[in-house]
């Protein structure tokens, strides 16, 4: 699908405010993480613009994103990828977890992101990169030193922290620079964040100023991720932390309809290229909703569901081209073909 709004929004300078609005078009929800990733993309970008000889440097702050599964943390970084300026490149712990060779798959990792840049070295050294998963990284009390999940924070830690790492082109990359986006479900963190020291010594005199404390208490702390099982200095080096929240039924509704790219939306335009309308309404987007609620992974299933309503009428379509336009009224009914008049 045509992406003009994304050129438009890379072609003006990109604020925090101008990042959400493009976010917004195909996220829907998350708002509290919306602006956390905008802001992180507008420091990660004035961190390479032109300061004041004396001026202080800015350090980089990597992110970390906490959510339940199917809340939409891959696609907020899918998204935020493309008005980047910068490249992005995206991994998965669990793979690195299972690999013998750890070293070798981050060389890997950052070989592709020199790719992406058209092998331009300084670009790369600017670019994104986005490790979903990191959860399954986490140690148990009792386990020995060294299992995979540690050794792989370990190594992770080494170019988060900022390390020239040769690569397979012979080419060498410092990773200073780069801005790194962890992911994960990190289930069960919320009893940890629950019995966590509060600031409940500070006093408030209420109003706004509890609305802050109730804000710093509401976070999750460098000590709750140690306590679940990352290593302290992984956990120190992700000082940016974003929750997402469960979708609700309303929200799953407004996923497969309002962004640009959305399912129907997709849909239609599948259809369109038959010379074919398609209308569903809306208790049908309802009944998917309440039955991807049912799932429990989030948007994930959207598609699925979708997909099976539709196949008998795009085995059709094809083949009968008097039908002009597709109505589905319900998840439990066949769909109404109209043909010509």
């Amino acid at each position: 699908m045509d992406d003009s709004n994304g050129q438009q929004a890379t072609a003006r300078k990109l604020t925090p405010s101008a990042i959400a609005d493009y976010l917004n078009q195909y996220v829907v929800g998350q708002e509290d993480a919306k602006k956390v990733l905008s802001v992180a993309l507008y420091s990660h970008n004035r961190r390479f613009g032109k300061r004041q000889p004396g001026s202080v440097e800015i350090a980089k702050s990597n992110i970390l994103l906490i959510g339940p599964t199917g809340t939409g943390k891959t696609l907020l970084c899918e998204t935020l990828s493309r008005i980047a300026r910068v490249p992005f490149v995206t991994a998965n712990a669990t793979s690195l977890a299972q690999s013998k060779y750890v070293n070798e798959e981050i060389e890997a990792l950052l070989q592709r992101l020199l790719e992406k840049a058209d092998g331009d070295i300084a670009m790369a050294e600017r670019g994104i990169v986005f490790i979903d998963e990191i959860d399954k990284l986490k140690t148990s009390e009792g386990e020995q030193r060294g299992t995979s999940g540690e050794r792989v924070q370990h190594a992770l830690l080494k170019i988060m922290e900022g390390a020239s790492v040769r690569l397979g082109s012979a080419q060498t990359l410092d990773t200073m620079n780069i801005l790194f986006i962890c992911a994960g479900a990190f289930v069960g963190l919320e009893s940890i964040t629950a019995t966590s020291h509060a600031f409940g010594f500070i006093s408030v005199d209420g109003g706004e100023n509890q609305k802050v404390l109730d804000r710093l208490n509401s976070r999750v702390k460098p000590n709750d991720l140690f306590k679940f099982g990352l290593i302290p200095e992984f956990a120190g080096r992700l000082p940016v932390v974003a929750n997402l929240q469960n979708l609700s039924k309303e929200l799953l509704v407004k996923i497969m309809i309002e962004p640009r790219n959305s399912i129907y939306n997709q849909f239609c335009e599948t259809l369109r290229e038959e010379g074919v309308e398609l209308e569903i309404e809306h208790a049908a987007f309802l009944q998917i909703a309440e039955m991807a609620f049912e799932y429990k992974v989030g948007a994930r299933s959207l598609r699925g569901i979708f997909e099976e309503m539709l196949t008998p009428v795009l085995f059709q379509i094809p083949d009968r081209p008097e039908i002009r336009k597709v109505v589905i009224k319900s998840l439990y009914e066949e769909p109404q073909l109209v043909v010509a008049s």
